[in-house]
């Protein structure tokens, strides 16, 4: 019986280990409702450009995103680069900017920002699509 009991007592164990650390709860927010110092905010922006946009047009839109976060305290990080996958699904989209916010407040602020409304008004004439996808880190 008291070999039951030992197995029963490290199944359980294991179990608690197991679930607790695949837990599936939001990384996102706290019950107060803050950000959680470890995650982090993503707003991953994809540009498709026309075809009348021209190698310097680009340029001049590659390098005003770039200046953004000089201007804008809330951008935490940013990068971003050219498509390079081999695979052919980019769907003709081959600008990828990867701008890190740490909460949701700070991007409610980036968004109507006159430095960033001046980009994409520079920007507008150039774009054939967009996609803007955001995500808390995990």
């Amino acid at each position: 019986m008291k070999y039951f009991t030992t197995v029963a007592a490290v199944i359980v164990t294991m179990s608690t280990v197991v679930f607790t650390g695949c837990s599936i709860s939001s990384p996102d927010k706290t019950s107060s409702g803050d950000s959680m110092s470890s995650a982090l905010l993503r707003h991953v922006v994809l540009f498709k450009w026309k075809e009348t946009s021209g190698e310097s047009d680009i340029r001049q839109i590659e390098d005003a995103f770039a200046a953004l976060p000089s201007k804008i305290p809330q951008i935490r990080d940013f990068e971003w680069g050219l498509n390079n996958s081999p695979e052919g699904l980019d769907k003709g989209f081959t600008h990828c900017f990867f701008v890190t916010f740490g909460s949701e407040e700070d991007r409610a602020i980036y968004l109507p920002h006159p430095d960033h409304q001046a980009f994409v008004e520079l920007l507008g004439p150039h774009l054939e699509d967009v996609l803007v996808f955001d995500y808390w880190t995990r």
